[in-house]
């Protein structure tokens, strides 16, 4: 198969499983009483109102020159508003948890159809290795933004299960997220890379 196509399937893969990612938050933002996404716009599949440069462009391209087996990054994060939410904490921690949900649930939904095809004998392999390429990209946005940096969707959740003692730790944690962030994809990724491929060995069909 043409490596070209397969890397232009990939990223509208990767771009529209994050835009889903994003606005799965301002969804449950909205629905815990958070209007901010709505007002600016957000809630909405098109991607020009979520690219991000680093996330959306930079880091997939820089993924595609390493030669890594998955590409991944991220779109401009969606705003929420802590002061309008009833419980702040907690409601932050469901915010975060929102979108790796997403993510999770695109791949099961992808992996349903594919056991299906491949119960009901369709042969057509280019389809099922796309279906699969979507399923292994979901999950790894899944895994990737549950690690607790900031700003990953992990750090949201943690500090919404830890006591109020650990503000101040949080607080530097969020301070130096980004330095720490660039470290552990460049570094610390492939700690995580058994647990993408696990997941990947339970909903995909090993086509890739």
């Amino acid at each position: 198969m043409d490596n070209f196509i397969v890397l232009i399937f990939q990223l509208i893969a990767l771009l529209f499983s994050v835009i889903i990612h994003e606005v799965s938050h301002g969804i449950t933002a909205h629905r815990l009483g958070d209007p901010t996404a709505k007002n600016a716009g957000r809630l909405t599949l098109n991607p020009l109102k979520h690219l991000e440069f680093f996330g959306s462009f930079l880091l997939p391209f820089m993924l595609f020159i390493i030669k890594s087996p998955v590409l991944f990054g991220w779109a401009k994060p969606v705003p929420f508003n802590p002061l309008y939410l009833k419980n702040p904490k907690r409601d932050s921690g469901l915010i975060g948890l929102s979108g790796p949900l997403s993510n999770f649930s695109i791949a099961i939904i992808f992996s349903l159809i594919l056991k299906f095809l491949v119960f009901a004998g369709f042969a057509n392999q280019p389809f099922l290795f796309f279906i699969n390429i979507i399923i292994l990209i979901n999950i790894v946005l899944g895994v990737f933004n549950l690690v607790p940096i900031p700003p990953l969707d992990g750090s949201k959740v943690l500090f919404a299960l830890l006591p109020r003692s650990a503000e101040k730790f949080m607080a530097t944690l969020e301070q130096y997220g980004m330095f720490i962030l660039l470290f552990f994809i460049f570094f610390g990724f492939r700690f995580i890379v058994p647990v993408i491929y696990w997941l990947y060995g339970f909903l995909g069909s090993g086509a890739l």
